[in-house]
């Protein structure tokens, strides 16, 4: 017997923050979130990390830390500040205060263990470069400042090509190719990479059915090869298939864990505010449906 529940919350921001002074933070919303159970070794570490824009913050106090060899979801309505986190961690935007740390040292010694998949829109498509070049990209971190790809570097490249299912394309120029297509060369570019933990932005936004479970059953080869993969997503619906743990994120961090306990209709209240629907059935799995 499926049940539906219907209830309202209100908006995460407006409440009351705690002030630092030493004590036990009362908000929960500025705890430190911990998916690893030990931070040392956690492949990401990120610590008080607040970000502004015009004087106002975008992402403000973030803590949390990540598991290895697991599949993460980034969670939260648009302009939450999910796509502003990754790029504050990965040092692309500027950050007013915070710590960020992979593998137990500073992300800047360790930018080579780290792939990124930013969102496809952002992204200059009409650049004159094939699909193979691209994926290429991927390998230069590996050569430094003056080698310059060779034979091992094409072959890393064209199998990565294989993996994501476009090896047939890896002349073709990246223009003419869908939507899809590109997100899987982007995605081979960061398999070139061979990184340990990845970031990928909304990798299945704008993608067909095919493309999108191409995207999930490579994801899941990569934890089984103990990688770990924070991922920006949207899709409420998909989230208890694809995710092992979720951040709840609206501006501050709402909650995160493992999806079982994280997943719920009070925590997705309170990231997504106005009226949540929750259908629950017999085998456990609920659709979340989220709206104003």
């Amino acid at each position: 017997m499926k049940s539906f529940t219907t209830t309202h919350s209100s908006d995460p921001m407006s409440a009351p923050q705690s002030v630092d002074n030493g004590k036990q933070p009362q908000n929960k919303l500025q705890q430190h979130h911990k998916l690893s159970t030990n931070i040392e070794d956690s492949p990401l570490q990120v610590q008080g990390l607040t970000v502004t824009y015009q004087h106002q913050p975008v992402v403000q106090q973030v803590s949390f830390s990540l598991a290895e060899g697991r599949l993460i979801g980034l969670l939260g309505p648009n302009g939450a500040g999910k796509s502003t986190l990754l790029k504050a961690i990965l040092g692309l935007i500027p950050s007013l205060s915070g710590q960020v740390k992979v593998f137990g040292k500073p992300y800047e010694s360790q930018r080579r263990r780290i792939g990124y998949v930013p969102q496809r829109e952002s992204v200059d498509w009409d650049f004159p470069t094939d699909a193979l070049d691209v994926v290429l990209m991927g390998t230069y971190g590996r050569l430094g400042l003056f080698r310059r790809p060779g034979k091992n570097e094409r072959q890393t490249a064209l199998h990565c090509l294989d993996q994501v299912g476009m090896a047939d394309y890896a002349g073709r120029q990246i223009s003419q190719l869908s939507g899809g297509q590109q997100q899987r060369v982007f995605l081979a570019r960061a398999l070139a990479q061979q990184a340990d933990l990845y970031l990928m932005d909304e990798p299945f936004a704008g993608v067909d059915a095919l493309t999108e479970k191409a995207i999930i059953t490579l994801l899941e080869q990569m934890k089984q090869q103990g990688k770990t993969v924070l991922v920006v997503h949207h899709d409420l619906s998909t989230v208890q298939a694809y995710f092992d743990d979720v951040l709840l994120l609206n501006r501050q961090l709402i909650a995160g864990g493992a999806v079982e306990h994280t997943f719920t209709p009070e925590l997705l209240q309170q990231t997504y505010g106005g009226k949540m629907a929750f259908l629950q059935g017999n085998d456990q799995q609920g659709i979340l449906l989220a709206g104003k």
